[in-house]
């Protein structure tokens, strides 16, 4: 029997997993701050905690998850520079931020439904969370963590002797040099952050702010994550992921100040995080404007579940780049699968309504216990699509422990194999006679013919995809 291994970026190194509470996970993701569409890269990190979900489902464990949604207090410098995201967005629009929120956040759960991302548990808003925060800020204040100077009052980092034990080898001083110039006077450390910012005077009045004991104002982004874990999922809970890139500032500042208001140290067992999705040698993210969002692909009459089988055949941690033969690749083979799946699901209503002995018997546990041993060691996907694929070639095994196999597989990777339909081939008279005159050249080795046609149907936006039973085409 598999245990499950994950690699905890608090030990920086990969763990026997057990839960704090026999049979049961308590998981918090950090969520879409949702001022505009959530990219690829940023649906990365829902497709690696859906994965992780399924898994310690598949190992027996009951899971609570929570994912919140920041719809206030995340401003455009991680480090507690500019203005807030959501009052920039609704200033561009026109909309009021209440109304930003609420469209994007209905998209980004859209989004996650066509990646068969399970919704969480609990989905929890920061502007839901309010009293929470100011609860957790005066509790901070209480141990004299805290401090205020003109535009909010801060975390002291002197008083967290632990603070940065997430950075391995990420160099705090650049971290720190993120903050303004203007405030590393009145900061006692230039890695203090904001607990609560404080609303200007004069001015234009924000759409999201509250009264505190501290003056009207907003809660800084990171206390959201801590108030609302605390609340959702008790302290100490079991796993917490996110994105690498949170590892140098939100994680960081998550945990000191989790700890030194519940006393509990380790607030969280487990710290996991997904690699960058990169693009042209960058990272994919809004401020390099090289985003692509789901609707993009979409558009390109690509299924989203083809980037959910992308994302899959790379390790959760690793870094992996996006490109257009990449994603072409994961189509290809991904409607190879499914074309498997039809095929194994036919045959086996066939073999059912026929009766007789199953023929791999005894393959089907150890393709299983394979497959599970891929997930024990820290998702190894790319190792769990490739038993998977054992699987549907397989010449030992029936086509109903097939079936049995990739209903099982599916229920962790959420490929939609379980119950793949068909796929309607589009019919055109002209476009066949040109396949059927294109296969003809082949059988005759006439590949300059064969060429031609092919080059001709690419620039009228039709693709060929010649696969074992045969080429198909399809339009672009």
């Amino acid at each position: 029997m598999s245990t499950l291994q994950f690699y905890n970026a608090l030990g920086r190194k990969k763990q026997a997993f057990e839960p704090l509470e026999a049979g049961r996970v308590r998981i918090y993701s950090c969520g879409p701050t949702v001022y505009s569409h959530q990219h690829i890269g940023n649906m990365r990190a829902y497709v690696f905690a859906d994965v992780l979900k399924r898994t310690l489902r598949a190992f027996g464990f009951e899971v609570r998850h929570v994912i919140n949604v920041t719809d206030v207090g995340h401003l455009t410098d991680d480090a507690d520079a500019g203005a807030d995201k959501m009052e920039l967005a609704a200033q561009r629009s026109g909309e009021s931020v209440w109304e930003i929120a609420d469209r994007f956040t209905r998209i980004f759960k859209d989004d996650l439904a066509k990646l068969h991302v399970e919704p969480p548990d609990v989905w929890a808003r920061a502007t839901d969370h309010i009293a929470e925060q100011i609860e957790m800020i005066q509790r901070l204040e209480a141990r004299g963590a805290t401090y205020a100077i003109s535009d909010g009052i801060y975390f002291d980092t002197s008083t967290a002797p632990h603070y940065g034990e997430l950075l391995q080898n990420v160099d705090l001083e650049a971290q720190q040099a993120q903050d303004r110039i203007e405030q590393a006077q009145a900061k006692r450390n230039p890695a203090d952050f904001a607990l609560w910012k404080l609303s200007p005077s004069d001015g234009p009045r924000r759409q999201m702010e509250w009264p505190s004991p501290w003056g009207r104002g907003f809660p800084g982004w990171h206390i959201e994550c801590s108030a609302m874990a605390e609340k959702h999922l008790g302290v100490p809970f079991d796993i917490h992921t996110g994105g690498v890139d949170h590892i140098p500032v939100h994680h960081t500042n998550e945990i000191v100040q989790t700890e030194l208001a519940t006393g509990v140290r380790p607030c969280v067992r487990f710290w996991m995080h997904n690699g960058w999705l990169m693009m042209d040698g960058e990272k994919i993210s809004k401020s390099k404007g090289n985003t692509i969002v789901l609707d993009d692909l979409e558009a390109k009459q690509v299924d989203p579940l083809v980037l959910r089988y992308f994302l899959l055949n790379t390790h959760y941690r690793q870094q992996t780049s996006f490109t257009s033969d990449a994603l072409e690749g994961a189509r290809a083979a991904y409607a190879r699968l499914r074309r498997h799946a039809v095929e194994v699901a036919a045959e086996a209503a066939a073999e059912a309504g026929q009766g007789g002995e199953s023929r791999g018997a005894a393959v089907v546990g150890e393709l299983s216990e394979r497959f599970r041993s891929a997930l024990a060691d820290d998702l190894n996907t790319p190792q769990a699509l490739a038993v998977l694929w054992e699987v549907v070639r397989s010449r030992e095994l029936g086509s109903r422990e097939k079936q049995q196999l990739l209903r099982e597989f599916d229920a962790v990777l959420a490929l939609g194999l379980a119950d793949a339909q068909p796929e309607v081939q589009e019919s055109d008279a002209r476009i066949d006679a040109l396949m059927a005159e294109r296969q003809q050249a082949r059988a005759q080795r006439d590949f300059a013919r064969a060429d031609e046609i092919r080059d001709q149907l690419r620039a009228e936006g039709i693709e060929i995809e010649d696969g074992p039973e045969g080429p198909r085409w399809r339009r672009a």
